[in-house]
């Protein structure tokens, strides 16, 4: 088998249960429009900024979570339908609260959803950036209420997420 190609073998050795996707960085076409939103509109602090090249962006203080550069874009477009790139980015929020106040914040902002789906293991919202770039905005449930078939295998699955009922969920205060 081919590992490059992604066909594994059954010797292949897990890789470690600790790894975490540390950070994407991102071509952008405007550093300023970008980080409008991502800064602006969701609510990312921006941690360090080379000009209008790059910028580094997080959230709770991590050095970055999300880079955005125009090196090899500014002033580009997104990449054509049907070409290979970024499906998108994923942003887990801590709970269903969360989720919803980030929902308002698309809102009030007047950015339009491409989809909202419950997954069954999560709640998530879609949306593209000014760039065009996916983004999927979500919270997991709790690994004990996700989904299962009858061999106990998790069994996701897409349904309508009732947006309504999102916009209900209020925080609590600590």
């Amino acid at each position: 088998m081919d590992e490059a190609r992604g066909e594994t073998t059954s010797t292949a050795t897990p890789i470690d249960p600790g790894v975490r996707i540390g950070h994407v960085h991102l071509k952008v076409a405007d550093l300023d429009r970008a980080l409008g939103f991502y800064c602006g509109v969701l609510g990312f602090e921006l941690t360090q900024r080379y000009g209008n090249q790059a910028a580094f962006i997080s959230a709770g203080g991590y050095h970055h979570h999300i880079g955005l550069n125009t090196w090899e874009s500014r002033g580009g477009t997104p990449p054509p339908p049907g070409t290979t790139g970024l499906y998108h980015l994923a942003v887990l929020y801590p709970t269903r609260a969360a989720l919803a106040d980030a929902l308002r914040r698309l809102m009030q902002a007047g950015i339009r959803l491409t989809g909202a789906s419950d997954h069954g293991v999560s709640e998530a919202l879609y949306l593209d950036d000014p760039d065009g770039n996916g983004v999927e905005l979500y919270w997991d449930r709790p690994a004990a209420d996700w989904p299962r078939d009858a061999s106990g295998a998790i069994a996701m699955f897409t349904k309508a997420l009732d947006i309504n009922d999102l916009l209900r969920e209020r925080k609590t205060s600590a």
